[in-house]
This record gives structure tokens, sequence and C-alpha cells, in this order.
């Protein structure tokens, strides 16, 4: 199943870790987990701070164990295609929280968002249009949905950007499977 999945941190910096992480599968189930600070992580940015509002204070009297939220993330996402809009930022911060709870680091693999619209249109529009074609339509349908989505910026708490990520995905799905259906007319 398609899941897309948002890390918040401490920073930007090469130290920072994570703070918090949530999930949405492609059929809406979501789980979001702030996280305690393992006792080797110490960067912390203010700046960073005043954009998420997760103050170091809640994390540790909020937060879950971050070796606990590492093995609920293995226990809940092995299997899945895991997607993030920012790989390389949440890649780092998956690897930092899987190290530090002793798991493997690449146990969980993310990829592009991009990617998972673009196999969600090809999927649906494959049978339907011509090979030629395929990578025409896919990008129409990308460009078109992108043009329709609101110019607002993410909020910056995992969960409300994971709920973004499946909700673009979402549309699409259904903008291909619109299109799906308007060449199965013609024909």
């Amino acid at each position: 199943m398609v899941v897309f999945l948002d890390f918040e941190a401490s920073s930007l910096a090469k130290l920072s870790y994570p703070i918090e992480v949530a999930w949405v599968f492609e059929d809406g189930a979501s789980e979001t987990h702030l996280i305690q600070p393992a006792l080797q992580w110490t960067d912390w940015d203010a700046e960073a701070e005043a954009i998420h509002r997760i103050s170091h204070e809640t994390l540790q009297n909020e937060g879950e164990p971050h070796d606990a939220v590492a093995r609920r993330m293995i226990d809940q996402l092995s299997g899945h295609n895991l997607f993030a809009s920012a790989p390389s930022w949440d890649g780092k911060w998956l690897s930092a929280l899987l190290r530090a709870a002793k798991l493997p680091r690449h146990a969980l693999r993310l990829r592009n968002t991009d990617e998972a619209h673009a196999e969600a249109a090809s999927n649906i529009l494959a049978p339907v249009v011509p090979s030629d074609r395929l990578h025409i339509e896919i990008a129409d349908v990308l460009a078109l949905v992108e043009a329709r989505r609101a110019d607002g910026q993410p909020v910056h708490r995992a969960l409300a950007d994971a709920q973004d990520e499946q909700r673009h995905w979402l549309e699409v799905v259904a903008e291909a499977k619109a299109i799906t259906q308007k060449i199965r007319r013609v024909r």
C-alpha cells in the first residue's frame, strides 16, 4: 500500500534529529508520534521551534521514547511503499531514528512523492493510452492537478503535511481516472 510520511525536526543542521513523525496510508489510516530525543541528540534551533511550534519541553513531557517510535514504524510500515515530499531530509531523520534505536538504518526506505504521483497516473492511464503518448498524458495529469492545488505552504506539523501529500495523490488518481473515462467514451 502507498504511505505518505513526514517528519518535523530539531533544525535543518547536520546534527538535527526527528521530533515528530506521522504517516498516512492511501486509505486515510494514519498515525502521529512526538519523539522524545535520544540522549545523544542535543541539537536545537529556536527558529525551527518557531516554525513547528513543538518545544523541547513538550517532547520531554509528551513524547514517546525514540526507540518505541522506531519499532512502531518498522511494525506498521515494513512492506509498504513509503513516500515523502523531501526524501533526502526525511530519510536523514528516519535513518537517525532507526540508528538511535539500534535498528538497521535501511529497514525502511523513502521515495519521492512525485514518483507516487507519476506511478499512479501511469497505472491508471496505461491500459487506455497508446504507449507513445503515455508520458504526455501523465505529464498533463500532474500539471493539471498541480495547477488546481492551492499555493498553501506546509503546516509544518507531520500529520497535516502527510495528509496533504495523501490528498495530492488522491487528486492525481481522480484526474487520471476522469481522463480514462473520457477516452473510453470517445472509443
